[in-house]
């Protein structure tokens, strides 16, 4: 029987990370001990686009000719299936966006000694970040040395678990305003060109934080150990791996300013609906080894290839995995969806800007030919016609379990 790979090579189709799956994954799955929603994200991306989640068949109402579409399954794991939901969810945040001078990008990052204590523990220890982060960047905008003090930032958090080579790295892009709201709503503080807080009082302030706040975790009996974090049971064990924690620095990036608010838009574009690895960084799939490429950050961004048996790529991909309903995108501050619209309308009328305009409701099909100038509902047999959608396939199997 021939694999799916080998038939998409033999097609000229590109590889897609569903070809390894579907080879490897049943075998993986019976040799390694998955979560659930480990499980979950392999299935779906196994029946994505396939007769197991069923489809429908249109006709072209000027040829005749008939063309079959299996359905997507959806899942944010999944890397053909975000694209839409990406673009949509950028274009309602274009609406929020103000026309200020500056826009901050600052990355937290968790040290790797956590990595392990972090794959027991992900839904707790994300938690922990995110809010670590938040409170470290609003604790400076309301000290009085930096934008005036007592203001409120506006701040998105992505969440990334992934390094290039698909290794955990687990860190928070923030796109954060050059400015802030006072708390009595009467003032907007804006922030020196160019700079925004000290990145190295912001990583020491963040450790403070995230080590205490992991501290009341293990206090209170919220952590799991297990496997190579088995001995951090021990609460003299664990308040040594704390200070062991404390006694390195923190990496805390910040990049330039964002030139204006469309760049900000391109790169929430490039970095809020990403999963660990695209189809289109996949070269090889033979022999049990797969091949991809990647970003080498330390050697002048060069590109390179990596080689790694099914069993090393199919694990690292699942690292990234994250625990059901855990939301990835977070908002804080002027940004909070408790109070979005009462303070972005009031800062608005701090700088005089006029109100946002709400981007027009788009049926997927009227998305993709805005976005790729391809009409899905055109014949590609004849381009002329339209095509009708005459029969519904029901799946074959209940889909991804839920």
């Amino acid at each position: 029987m021939v694999s799916p790979a080998a038939q998409r090579a033999t097609e000229g189709s590109a590889l897609e990370l569903a070809d390894i799956f579907r080879a490897e994954g049943a075998r993986y799955r019976a040799s390694h001990r998955l979560c659930a929603q480990q499980r979950r994200a392999m299935h779906a991306i196994e029946v994505c686009r396939t007769p197991e989640l069923g489809g429908h068949v249109a006709v072209c109402d000027h040829c005749g000719a008939t063309t079959l579409h299996y359905h997507s399954c959806r899942n944010r794991c999944c890397p053909k299936c975000q694209t839409l939901t990406k673009q949509r969810w950028v274009e309602a945040r274009q609406a929020e966006l103000l026309d200020i001078e500056q826009y901050f990008h600052v990355v937290f990052t968790l040290p790797h000694a956590l990595n392990a204590l972090a794959q027991a523990n992900p839904r707790l220890l994300y938690n922990l970040l995110f809010q670590s982060a938040a409170a470290t960047l609003q604790g400076f905008a309301r000290n009085p040395k930096w934008l005036g003090g007592a203001g409120e930032l506006g701040i998105t958090m992505v969440l990334h678990t992934w390094s290039q080579n698909l290794g955990q790295h687990i860190h928070v892009h923030c796109v954060v305003t050059g400015g802030s709201l006072s708390l009595d709503g009467q003032r907007w503080l804006r922030a020196p060109p160019g700079f925004l807080f000290p990145v190295r009082a912001l990583s020491t302030v963040f450790r403070a934080k995230y080590l205490d706040a992991l501290k009341r975790a293990a206090t209170h009996g919220e952590l799991h150990f297990d496997g190579s974090t088995t001995e951090l049971a021990s609460p003299q064990r664990f308040v040594a791996f704390l200070e062991t924690l404390r006694s390195h620095d923190w990496v805390i990036y910040a990049k330039r300013p964002f030139a204006g608010p469309q760049q900000v838009i391109d790169y929430l574009g490039r970095y809020t609906h990403r999963i660990a690895l695209s189809n289109h960084r996949l070269v090889d799939f033979s022999q049990g080894k797969v091949r991809f490429r990647w970003r080498d950050y330390r050697h002048a961004n060069r590109v390179k290839t990596m080689t790694l048996s099914s069993d090393e790529f199919i694990r690292r991909f699942l690292l990234h995995v994250v625990p059901l309903g855990f939301v990835r995108i977070r908002h804080f501050g002027l940004l909070a969806n408790r109070c979005r619209g009462e303070k972005l309308a009031r800062t608005r009328q701090l700088l005089h800007l006029p109100p946002p305009l709400e981007p027009a409701p788009e049926s997927a099909a009227e998305l993709m030919l805005r976005l790729t100038g391809r009409d899905i509902e055109r014949c590609p047999h004849c381009t002329l016609g339209k095509l009708c959608v005459i029969a519904v396939l029901l799946p074959r199997t209940r889909g991804p379990p839920r």
